[in-house]
């Protein structure tokens, strides 16, 4: 009778918690469809004479993270940090370009957080071409990161908060390790690699960067810290020998000037002056007059202008479809900033079927991840191309391992200069918590019926047998990547092989190795894509899942979903450093490769 009681009062419980939850998600629906039908208000007026401010939120990122629905009921939104997409800020600096209503741009980066360096290479492209219009553009900041002031050095003029700081400390690729960790809980992570140059899962078996991967990296931001150097010296007029030089007297310029790091950027030209935020308006009230807006000038934040202009559309029934492949390739759906390869076969197939689509733009921002998932996205690709329509990849941020995989087989392969591409390589990895289990008195044991059928199980060891097919399963793998690349870049496997090995290249070293084929920004590839399919007149065509209701609601309650007034705490250094270990720790649940074979990047994060 006493169980009785106990299973109906555990049944009542969750009855009761399955009554609120449901409870809950109706309250929201009632309250989104409230808000949308009384208090939606009409699209944002541009008012003559405006200044454009330029403010991305968060990351930068070329496709918006999806989850599920629980996730986004459950998790703590306020924590949540945004997302702003690349080709958001593209389209309103091109189309503020060619619109009477706005004087001048505004490039305010205080509330970026993170972006690929070709992300922020792209931005400052956009300026350029945007002070083509003879409009002027301004900058300013409470402070800049190495990442925030390569963007504001577009600008015509430069202004910073007295008490803000500029230190320009270069590039870095660092891991967390995790060797002694792992040691100390008796787990052992097995990682089988194809190359010397292959880094992926040293962080599970060093505590150290390995001699080859700091060769590899130190040639890569060597490369990468030369572009920035140069793009900042041509901006600001400024001789590289000397702006490089000022890294080394640094503590000595700053003693001068009595620590005041304010005084530094200013003494060595970077910025143009000093102002508080009370005088930065009035300096652009001067240029651009005042309606009484909240910045104390006549402007509009980016994300009320594209609200402004969403009806601008070419109408053409001519389209250039752009796919974006975001993360590690996983096996299945999108979630959590992944690629999954069933999603992205489906909207390959919608592109092929759809008559309007006349070509497509693969858009890789990937360090790679399951073979069998990119291989399955190259064979769609591949019936694409069949089907008569030219596919372009353009490469992002970084477009390694299986990121060039499925680049490889498009009809043309464009790259930006700072793109981390390469890392021709597999490996494959796998745990096993034997030994942390016998530590703590859980012991598996059993019987099978071939030698194999006592491994993969996480709770035994890998017999010398599974070790010898793993390797053997690695090389084989590795050599089908070298000859595929060799067939569609028209290249010797023997050159293939002597820039692969896992090593990463810039985009201006893959562009000499003949692994890219043309150097330039996502919008190139789209119009290499239009000349291809012998189109004058299109419209592009972005073809990405659709928010589901969950997500538009919890877009709709967090106070971050607007850019205007972004809501928003930067991670502290502290909790920056937490989530680098957890996300190099997390890395390990999107491998979910049948095979567990991987053609995945390690240290694809130039920052």
């Amino acid at each position: 009778m006493d169980n009785l009681k106990i299973i109906l009062k555990n049944t009542w419980k969750i009855i009761q918690t399955v009554k609120s939850i449901i409870g809950t998600l109706f309250f929201i629906f009632i309250a989104y469809i409230f808000y949308t039908a009384f208090f939606t208000t009409s699209a944002p007026q541009v008012a003559a004479g405006s200044a454009l401010i330029i403010n991305p939120v968060g990351f930068i990122v070329e496709r918006k993270t999806e989850k599920d629905t629980w996730e986004i009921l459950l998790e703590d939104q306020s924590r949540e940090i945004p997302e702003t997409l690349l080709r958001d800020i593209g389209k309103a600096i091109q189309s503020a370009k060619v619109d009477e209503r706005i004087e001048a741009l505004v490039i305010n980066m205080d509330y970026l957080f993170g972006a690929g360096l070709s992300q922020l290479h792209y931005i400052g492209a956009q300026i350029e071409d945007f002070k083509k219009s003879g409009k002027p553009v301004l900058a300013y900041g409470l402070g800049f990161s190495t990442g925030q002031y390569l963007v504001a050095s577009h600008a015509d003029e430069i202004y910073m908060h007295p008490y803000g700081s500029l230190l320009l400390t270069g590039y870095g690729a660092y891991s967390p390790y995790f060797k002694t960790a792992l040691e100390k809980i008796k787990t052992k992570v097995h990682v089988f690699r194809s190359g010397p140059y292959k880094a992926y899962g040293e962080p599970y078996l060093r505590d150290d960067m390995s001699d080859e991967a700091k060769e590899a990296n130190q040639v890569l931001i060597d490369t990468l810290w030369q572009v920035y150097l140069t793009q900042i010296a041509e901006a600001r007029g400024i001789e590289i020998d000397t702006l490089q030089a000022s890294f080394n007297t640094l503590s000595e310029d700053l003693r001068m000037v009595g620590g005041d790091l304010a005084q530094i950027p200013l003494e060595q030209g970077l910025i143009d002056g000093l102002m508080d935020q009370a005088e930065w308006g009035a300096h652009m009230a001067k240029l651009v007059g005042t309606n009484g807006d909240e910045n104390g000038f006549t402007s509009i934040h980016m994300g009320s202008y594209l609200r402004a202009i969403a009806g601008d559309s070419n109408g053409s029934r001519n389209e250039v479809a752009v796919i974006v492949v975001r993360g590690e390739i996983t096996f299945g759906e999108n979630l959590n900033g992944s690629t999954g390869s069933a999603t992205l076969v489906r909207q390959l197939q919608q592109a092929r079927h759809d008559p309007d689509i006349k070509a497509v733009v693969l858009r890789i921002d990937s360090p790679g991840g399951s073979l069998l998932a990119s291989e399955l996205i190259r064979e769609e690709i591949e019936v694409l191309k069949e089907s008569g329509k030219p596919v372009i990849a353009s490469m992002g941020a970084v477009a390694a391992s299986g990121g060039y995989w499925i680049a490889a087989p498009a009809d043309e392969i464009w790259a930006q200069p700072t793109t981390i591409t390469g890392s021709i390589g597999v490996i494959a990895i796998y745990p096993t918590f034997d030994k942390t289990l016998d530590a703590i008195g859980i012991h598996v044991d059993g019987v099978g019926t071939t030698p194999l059928s006592g491994d993969f199980t996480l709770g035994r060891p890998l017999s010398p047998l599974a070790v010898d097919l793993f390797q053997q399963s690695v090389e084989n793998s590795y050599a089908q990547f070298v000859n595929m690349v060799a067939e569609y870049r028209g290249l010797d496997p023997e050159a293939v092989d002597a820039i692969g090995q896992g090593r990463v290249w810039s985009g201006v070293a893959a562009h000499g190795f003949g692994l890219v084929d043309s150097l330039g920004t996502v919008d190139d590839a789209i119009e290499a894509a239009a000349m291809r399919a012998d189109l004058s007149d299109y419209r592009v065509n972005y073809i990405e899942n659709k928010p589901g209701l969950s997500q538009r609601i919890a877009d709709f309650l967090s106070t971050k979903s607007g850019l205007d007034l972004p809501g928003v705490n930067r991670p502290g250094p502290v909790e920056s450093f937490a989530k680098s270990i957890r996300r190099t720790l997390e890395s390990l649940s999107f491998l979910n490769d049948p095979s567990h074979v991987y053609v995945l990047c390690e240290n694809c994060e130039v920052r």
